[in-house]
C-alpha cells in the first residue's frame, strides 16, 4: 500500500476534507498500533481519566483502553449553543447523526475538569498540532477551557506539513499515529519517545 502524498495547494479547509476523506479509505487499520503507543503516553503523564471518542468508520479505534484507563465518551449537543458534554464511556449506546456512538441525551454527565487526557479525532492533523476535523467545532469549544493533556489520534498518512487554519483552532499538544508519539510544532525531527 502506498502512502498517499498531501497535497500543497489546497485552497481551503473544505478542499482539504475532501482529500482526507479519499486518502482514509485507502489506508489500513493501525488501531492496533496506535493504541499501544497511547497506553505508553498516557502513562507517561500520570494520565488516568481520558475523553476519547467512539470511532468513526476509518478513524483509529480507541475503545481497547478501556479497563486500563477511565475513559469517558462525548455527546455533541446542538442547543442552545453547539457543544460536548462528557459522561462515562459504558454509556455510550445509541448512535450519533454523525455514526458514532454517543450517550443518551439523559446520561449523567461528568466535569471537564476531572479530565486528564483528550484524545482527538480528525481527518487531519498538521505537524504544529492544527486538527482538520468534520466542521462542528465542537472540540474547539472544548478546548480553550481544559488544562490537561491534548492527544491527536491519526493515521501517520494524514499528518500533513500545514493545514488552513481558523482564529477559534485549538492545536494539540501531541500527535499520535501507528510511529509513535509526537510533539506538535516540535523542532526535532521525527516521532519523539514520550518523557
Amino acid at each position: 500500500m502506498t502512502r498517499p502524498d498531501p497535497p500543497t495547494d489546497l485552497p481551503d479547509k473544505a478542499a482539504w476534507r475532501a482529500w482526507a476523506r479519499a486518502a482514509r479509505a485507502e489506508l489500513p487499520d493501525v488501531s492496533a498500533d496506535l493504541c499501544g503507543h497511547l497506553r505508553a503516553l498516557l502513562r507517561s503523564h500520570g494520565a488516568r481519566r481520558v475523553l476519547a471518542y467512539r470511532a468513526l468508520p476509518g478513524e483509529p479505534d480507541v475503545s481497547a483502553l478501556h479497563g486500563e484507563f477511565e475513559l469517558l465518551a462525548p455527546r455533541a449537543r446542538f442547543r442552545p449553543t453547539p457543544r460536548l458534554t462528557l459522561h462515562r464511556w459504558d454509556t455510550a449506546t445509541e448512535p450519533s447523526r454523525f455514526g458514532a456512538l454517543q450517550p443518551p441525551a439523559d446520561a449523567p454527565q461528568e466535569p471537564l475538569d476531572s479530565v486528564d487526557a483528550i484524545l482527538l479525532p480528525a481527518l487531519a492533523f498538521d505537524t504544529r498540532g492544527v486538527r482538520l476535523g468534520y466542521g462542528g467545532g465542537f472540540y474547539d469549544r472544548l478546548l480553550p477551557d481544559f488544562r490537561g493533556l491534548t492527544v491527536g489520534v491519526i493515521q501517520g498518512a494524514l499528518i500533513v506539513p500545514r493545514l488552513p487554519t481558523d482564529p477559534h483552532d485549538c492545536p494539540v499538544a501531541w500527535l499520535l499515529s501507528e510511529a509513535g508519539a509526537q510533539a506538535a510544532a516540535s523542532d526535532r525531527p521525527g516521532p519523539v519517545s514520550p518523557p
